[in-house]
């Protein structure tokens, strides 16, 4: 009898959301150190975003192909490693968005290979699938409090070190991560069915758009927030425990989105999760003088992002069946993550210096307002609704 790799699983969950903790918040801190423009450091972190665009697709269409998610996996997490050496001896934009791409390239493939090689696991015990992703939220605590508490006594560049040790630490648990047994292609599995079909459904096309909406809006969040906390005074240490609070709110979501689901449909959900989006955005701007709001705007990331991808990513999982499943969490990954976290750091960049941090939040309100358009007009409830599970990306 095969054993659950429960363990396993969720050890790379809380190595690679860990990168994310020490990484996302603090990266633009350090190349604004180095003396960087706004437009510079939108530009290079965009980089992770725009690699989102192709590599889940291909590493995807790979591993449908050929069944090999989890050595695509190993080989991530080698490449990142490599490519994020490179900036201990980098300080130039040229030679730093080659290093960015490749490790963005090649570590954008994990996440959706990991997403699917969990659900197969699981099988039919998909409630099972919060237990083993809170480790995540858990891993970009623990590395956000930790990072920013280090950051405080120490220069900027030991972020450096701190993201590489993660690193090894996610190529490690990649070592470990099995298989699923039986996952090599039948010969009733030969066939890939087409993506076109499904995309041409209206509610996936309005999801995909919606969900795109979202993560334009969260792009100047992810890559100036820490930079406007610490251009209003407040520390490192702050401004990891403000992000750690948006991760609790996570958590709680997590951990209440069975009950969430039965009570509301997938539609309202998504609903509320846009007109949150609106209001925090928009309180960002402009209320960061205020302690107590900036918590509540970071309570708020339960719903923006927990919510609204646990019921999204499940959505995926039930409307793009068998052997399109690992096309269609890359295609979700990419057009979402990667082409709407690159258009909203590109937008940050570019707006940052000349409209400032209040402008640049109310434009992002604006998309959240955009995707609440979308999924008020066009996701409907089917017949058969997916039950959203406990996750977050």
């Amino acid at each position: 009898m095969q054993v659950f790799p429960y363990w396993r699983l969720s050890g790379y969950y809380f190595f690679y959301f860990a990168f994310i903790g020490a990484f996302s918040p603090y990266f633009g801190l350090y190349l604004e150190s180095l003396h960087f423009s706004a437009w510079d450091i939108g530009l290079l972190m965009s980089q992770m975003q725009l690699m989102r665009l192709f590599g889940p697709n291909l590493w995807g269409w790979l591993a449908d192909r050929y069944g090999q998610r989890a050595r695509i996996i190993r080989l991530s997490g080698v490449v990142a490693i490599a490519g994020f050496s490179a900036f201990f001896w980098l300080d130039r934009l040229p030679g730093m968005l080659l290093a960015m791409a490749v490790m963005a390239f090649f570590w954008s493939a994990a996440l959706p290979l990991v997403e699917t090689l969990t659900f197969d696991h699981l099988g039919a015990a998909k409630s099972r699938y919060s237990r083993i992703r809170v480790w995540g939220s858990i891993g970009f605590i623990v590395a956000v409090m930790g990072t920013g508490a280090l950051l405080d006594r120490m220069a900027l560049p030991g972020l450096l070190w701190v993201c590489s040790g993660i690193l090894l630490g996610i190529l490690g648990w990649a070592i470990a991560l099995p298989e699923t047994p039986g996952r090599l292609p039948t010969a009733s599995e030969a066939t890939t069915p087409p993506l076109w079909p499904i995309l041409r459904q209206p509610r996936v096309a309005a999801l995909m758009a919606a969900c795109f909406a979202m993560s334009v809006a969260h792009g100047p969040f992810y890559v100036f927030y820490s930079i406007h906390l610490a251009a209003n005074g407040y520390s490192k240490t702050e401004v990891g425990l403000l992000w750690s609070i948006g991760v609790l709110a996570e958590i709680a979501v997590f951990l209440g989105m069975s009950r969430l689901a039965r009570r509301f449909s997938l539609r309202l959900i998504l609903l509320a999760c846009f007109v949150a989006a609106a209001v925090r955005f928009v309180l960002m701007g402009w209320g960061v003088a205020s302690v107590g709001l900036m918590v509540f705007v970071q309570l708020l990331h339960g719903l923006t992002f927990g919510a609204c991808h646990a019921s999204s990513i499940a959505a995926v999982h039930a409307w793009f069946p068998g052997r399109a499943q690992g096309r269609g969490q890359a295609l979700y990954s990419s057009f979402t993550f990667g082409a709407g976290g690159l258009l909203g750091a590109l937008i940050g960049g570019k707006t940052w210096d000349s409209w400032g941090a209040g402008w640049t939040f109310s434009l992002a309100a604006l998309f959240g307002l955009l995707g609440l358009l979308l999924v008020w007009r066009w996701v409907r409830e089917p017949e058969s609704e997916p039950e959203p599970v406990d996750a977050a990306g």
